[in-house]
Order: structure tokens, then C-alpha cells, then sequence
């Protein structure tokens, strides 16, 4: 695609690129967007090859850039000295700036660190996630085509498609941030993308108790079972956090093993010095050459792996990920979609059947208790808050019911007079039957770690 291409031409009925102003709940002033393209249109006419360059350079300048905007702005001031008022100046260098080489109107939300996550619900409604909890902006876009030009924009660069025969897509941005579009037919309010943004900085198990997601009991004993090798499934409905505590316990695993991390849009932010990284695909227009997260676990099996990390497990590589942590991969971490730890327990029933074997629940759950040591259930509260509610230990098979036992729970006991949901973590007095793994991996955890100390 070449560089004109990329601003849009401004003879061209289809362009890729189309200059719009953020919107407010007022209607767009049209004397003002006439301005904008108007100063776009000179851009495009009249940068000279230093410019060009400077604007498709891979690695851009962003003061360079905007002062070249800015350039253009005050040579078209010059001409026509009352068309933007002094104060408007920089916005419209800002807005420019973003509608050529940023995503429009929700580049500002990518920039902020604290949006988590932007939905965009069709050209007219944009709601963003701050600390837990959804709200509604004042940002536009101009209309159903400027957000498909936006789209286009996101998919180009990775060679991916969206159209009425392939009408939602899986993606991520350069900055590893996951991205889900969806278009009419299948959306009946227009386009429909959702971000969810990418941590710069991977969050830990400290900043987890200092957001008071878990406390310091729960993550040291954490900690001792992701060096004793213990295979922990960690379960939560969407957006409770299952990933970032992923990412928090798999920074415990000892620099001198290889580990294969395995994902649909990888997320995870593994700082240790082996690891390999394999990311899923899905099909081409031709509907070829998908590969799927069973694939890889299975190939995965073939790369010598100290650890298996699959970032979910949702179909039949459920039964892939079970078979490899029982035949000596320990240590192994995935997440799934639950409700509950014994929910997650049916939901990893329900994917094994889902991998086309004809297997008795019997021998199902057999391998279930066998090979999943721990479940790590986290939730989100009514307040928007992560919690840590359930850390428990899958036992055995009794009869035809595999066996559970709480190890540490969160007792929420109701909400303050700032809606902040008030509880405690608590310890349940039990100890895990795993124990011995912890002294024959030299980890000693002192005995009050399990005492039943309620509110403590």
C-alpha cells in the first residue's frame, strides 16, 4: 500500500482514510470538518519526499509528524486567518495527527492508562472500562464508514479480512492489545469493535494484594505451587482477571526451564529467558490453513517443554492440555471460563467431550482429578473489583464425583457507603494433600499459613 493510499486520496469516492472530528453529543459542525479536509487535502497535494518519508517511516516521530501537520495548519491559517480560532489550533493538529497515522477518535482511549478496555457499539456509542466498571463517552465517530475505514486500518497490517462473507474477526494491535470486530449482517448496530488494552508493564502478584485482588497468605502459597510444580487451572467469567493472574504466577517459574506458551492472541508477558511463544491462526479466504490451540498443544508435546502454558482452554484441547500434565509435563497453567471452581470441574468435562472421542464420563473425570492439581477461581465483584474468592485443591475420583476441598476462600460480608464491597480472605484450617511435593522440591511453608484465623 503505498503512502497516498494510506492518507486516502482526496479524488477518490472509497478512500481508506477520512478526516472526521471526534464528536460530541452536538451535531458536527460542518464548516469545521470542511476545514480539516480541506487542510488534509493539501497534505496529501503537496508534502514534499522528506515529508512522505518521515510519514511512513517505520519507526515515526511523533514530533516530527506533528510538526509537520502543524505546518500545513498555519499555512492554511495564513491564508484564511479567521477559519480556526487560536485556541483550536493544536486540536486540530492533535485530531489530524490521529486520523492519518493513529485510530481516529479512540486513539486519545488507547493513550490513556486507565481505559482497560474500549467498546465501540456502532459509530455513535463508545463506553470504556476505568477501574473496574463501564462508562459512556462523549467521543464519535462521523458515521458507520468512518469506523469500517478505522477497522480496515487495524486489519491491513496483519492481512486480515472483514466483510459480509467473513463478518467478525479476532486480532491484536502491534502493542499486543486483543481486538474483536464484528460487522453487519451479523451485528445489527453497525460495526462493533472491542479492545482490550495490553499492560506495558505485566502486573504481579504484589500488585495483586495491593489492589486487594488476594492477600499475602494466599500469594506466598501460590507462589510455593508454582515452583512445586503443581498443575493449577485458573477459572473466572470474562473480564475477572484469569490472564493477568496468569501472567502473576507463571513469573515463579525458575529461569533454567523451557516453556512453550500457547494462545489465540498471545497476552501473556513471560520474562524468563526460554520461552516459546506460539500464537493460533485461524483460517484463510480460501478457508485454509487454520491452526488451531489443539494443534499447538499437541505439537508443543514434540518441542521438549519443561511447562505447558495454554492461555484457555474453551473445545476439545482440553483433552490434549489433561493428557500432557498427566505424562510429566507438572507445572503446567491454563485458564477456562467458569462460574465456580466445581463449575470449572463440568465446563473441562464438557470440553473433553467436545474433542470427538467417545469417552465415559467415568474415565473423563479420571483424568480430570489426575491431572489438575489446583483451581485458582477469581470473580469480579458488583464494585468492579477482582477477587480471588476460592483457591481449591481437586482431589480424587469418589465413586462417579471428583472431590474438592477449599484451601483459602474471600468471605465478601456486603457493601460500604461508597458502593466498595467489604470481606476478608480466609485460610479454611485444611491443608492440601499435596504437601510432600513442597518438601521434596526443598519449600517449606510454615504450619499457620492453614490456620483457620477468620478475617486474617
Amino acid at each position: 500500500m503505498s503512502l497516498l493510499d494510506r492518507l486516502g486520496r482526496p479524488n477518490q469516492v472509497n478512500v481508506q482514510v477520512r478526516i472526521f472530528a471526534s464528536l460530541s453529543d452536538t451535531p458536527i459542525d460542518n464548516s469545521y470538518q470542511e476545514i480539516k479536509q480541506q487542510i488534509h487535502r493539501r497534505i496529501v497535494e503537496e508534502m514534499t519526499p522528506a515529508e512522505q518519508s518521515a510519514l511512513s517511516a517505520k519507526n515515526q516521530d511523533a514530533y516530527k509528524i506533528e510538526q509537520i501537520i502543524d505546518s500545513y495548519v498555519e499555512k492554511f491559517i495564513a491564508e484564511n486567518p479567521f477559519a480556526v480560532p487560536r485556541g483550536e489550533r493544536s486540536k486540530v493538529v492533535a485530531e489530524l495527527r490521529d486520523e492519518m497515522l493513529g485510530l481516529g477518535p479512540i486513539e486519545s482511549l488507547l493513550k490513556d492508562e486507565s481505559v482497560t478496555e474500549i467498546m465501540v457499539n456502532g459509530y455513535q456509542k463508545i463506553f470504556v472500562e476505568r477501574m473496574g466498571k463501564l462508562m459512556q463517552t462523549d467521543i464519535r465517530f462521523h458515521d458507520d464508514d468512518h469506523l469500517m475505514n478505522i477497522i480496515q486500518r487495524i486489519l491491513s497490517p496483519l492481512g486480515r479480512r472483514i466483510d459480509e462473507a467473513s463478518p467478525l474477526v479476532d486480532a491484536r494491535l502491534e502493542d499486543g492489545s486483543r481486538v474483536n470486530i464484528i460487522i453487519p449482517p451479523l451485528s445489527l448496530v453497525g460495526p462493533v469493535l472491542t479492545i482490550r488494552k495490553f499492560s506495558k508493564n505485566p502486573l504481579t502478584l504484589d500488585n495483586l494484594i495491593n489492589f486487594g485482588t488476594i492477600d499475602r497468605k494466599m500469594a506466598n502459597f501460590l507462589q510455593a505451587c508454582v515452583a512445586a510444580r503443581i498443575n493449577i487451572l485458573v477459572s473466572g467469567g470474562t473480564g475477572s482477571g484469569k490472564t493477568t493472574t496468569l501472567n502473576a504466577l507463571s513469573s515463579f517459574i525458575a529461569g533454567n526451564e523451557r516453556i512453550v506458551t500457547i494462545e489465540d492472541a498471545a497476552e501473556l508477558q513471560l520474562q524468563q529467558p526460554h520461552v516459546v511463544t506460539l500464537e493460533s491462526r485461524p483460517a484463510n479466504v480460501e478457508g485454509k490453513g487454520q491452526i488451531t490451540i489443539r494443534d499447538l498443544v499437541r505439537n508443543a508435546l514434540r518441542m521438549r517443554p519443561d511447562r505447558i502454558i495454554v492461555g484457555e482452554v474453551r473445545s476439545g484441547e482440553a483433552l490434549d492440555m489433561l493428557q500432557a500434565m498427566n505424562t510429566g509435563h507438572d507445572g503446567s497453567l491454563t485458564t477456562a471460563h467458569a462460574n465456580s471452581p466445581r463449575d470449572a470441574l463440568s465446563r473441562l468435562e464438557t470440553m473433553v467431550l467436545m474433542s470427538g472421542f467417545d469417552l465415559p464420563i467415568r474415565a473423563i473425570r479420571e483424568q480430570i482429578s489426575s491431572a489438575i492439581d489446583l483451581i485458582v477461581h477469581q470473580a469480579r465483584i458488583k464494585d468492579g473489583s477482582r477477587k480471588i474468592t476460592h483457591i481449591t485443591e481437586v482431589q480424587h475420583l469418589e465413586g462417579d464425583t471428583i472431590t474438592t476441598q477449599d484451601i483459602f476462600n474471600y468471605e465478601m460480608t456486603g457493601i460500604d457507603e461508597n458502593g466498595k464491597a467489604t470481606g476478608h480472605f480466609i485460610a479454611t484450617g485444611l491443608r492440601p494433600n499435596f504437601m510432600e511435593r513442597f518438601s521434596t522440591n526443598g519449600i517449606e511453608l510454615p504450619p499457620e499459613m492453614f490456620q483457620n484465623i477468620d478475617g486474617l
